[in-house]
């Protein structure tokens, strides 16, 4: 990205992420620099409002998918869908379905609306949400829904052994 291509939106965010997180981006233009003071930013609280400012003013789409496909996790169920927002309509689709398996995760953690699972709800979920709910759901409905129906051999075992 040429020098003018940096918003004076983007320089003054990665401006403030530098004197909130300590690090120093020498060359603001460069994506990979950006992506590890961004990182950093991901680590503190404090910072987070900075950086969605950021990824609002962030000129890579892909860069700002992958921020906030991180903060997604890190934030308060309820702020996710201004995290989501803030990405260009082109590159929303991973983040509003990795919003909504991260608020199913959770439902199943804690209990929420837990019912008799079977393939056909569990067929819906990538990948990535069946291993985690294998590894981090404790409900014995849901583990043997995905012990018979995981889509992937590693799922069905990761469900077969949380089961006991």
């Amino acid at each position: 990205m040429a020098d003018a291509e940096v918003s004076p939106e983007l320089r003054d965010a990665v401006r403030r992420l530098e004197a909130l997180t300590g690090r120093v981006v020498t060359d603001v233009t460069d994506g990979h620099a950006r992506w590890e003071l961004y990182r950093a930013a991901l680590a503190s609280d404090a910072a987070r409002p900075v950086l969605l400012a950021a990824v609002v003013a962030e000129s890579d789409a892909t860069l700002a998918s992958g921020v906030v496909g991180e903060a997604l996790e890190r934030v308060p169920r309820a702020d996710r869908a201004t995290w989501v927002e803030a990405l260009a309509p082109s590159v929303r689709a991973f983040s509003v379905r990795r919003a909504h398996e991260l608020g199913t995760l959770e439902d199943l953690r804690s209990g929420a609306g837990v019912k008799e699972f079977g393939p056909e709800l569990v067929d819906g979920w990538s990948d990535w949400l069946q291993l985690r709910i294998a590894a981090e759901v404790s409900n014995p409905s849901v583990l043997r829904a995905l012990a018979g129906a995981g889509r992937t051999k590693r799922i069905r075992q990761a469900a077969s052994v949380a089961l006991g």
